[in-house]
């Protein structure tokens, strides 16, 4: 399971260096698309598969499901890392997650999130605030 949040770097060739407790469980490749709220998803392949399962079981004749899986699919990327623990993000998920210099790297249970430390911030200050109405309407256990 991924959690935890970490400041790194990109460099000028788009480099990331992934958290070292999120390494073993990306595995040799993973997948990195676009994800929702202008941030990059990264996916073991294990997760990549079931998740490619269900948006495959979604009606094509539908707008919306043909929508979201371009959306999904034509983003994603098949990575690995480099000796030092870096990924290569390719531009066009550098350019659509705004990511220039500092990221917010965070692990959202079966998948790792990579967000520009800016749309982060701005995400976290503004989803703090109603995290308690967040819950009340989701969760339906005690925390």
């Amino acid at each position: 399971m991924f959690m935890g949040e970490y400041r790194h770097n990109v460099d000028e060739k788009g480099r990331m260096i992934i958290p070292a407790k999120f390494r073993e469980e990306l595995g040799e490749t993973f997948v990195v698309t676009r994800g929702l709220d202008r941030c990059l998803f990264v996916y073991p392949q294990v997760e990549w598969k079931k998740l490619e399962e269900s948006l495959k079981n979604l009606p094509f004749t539908k707008k919306d499901a043909r929508a979201f899986t371009r959306f999904f699919f034509s983003g994603a990327t098949e990575c690995e890392l480099d000796k030092q623990g870096r990924v290569n993000i390719a531009s066009p998920l550098r350019e659509f997650a705004q990511l220039k210099k500092e990221c917010v790297v965070i692990g959202v249970s079966n998948r790792v999130e990579i967000w520009s430390k800016e749309l982060w911030e701005e995400y976290f200050a503004e989803s703090e605030e109603s995290f308690s109405e967040i819950a009340e309407n989701i969760v339906d256990f005690d925390l």
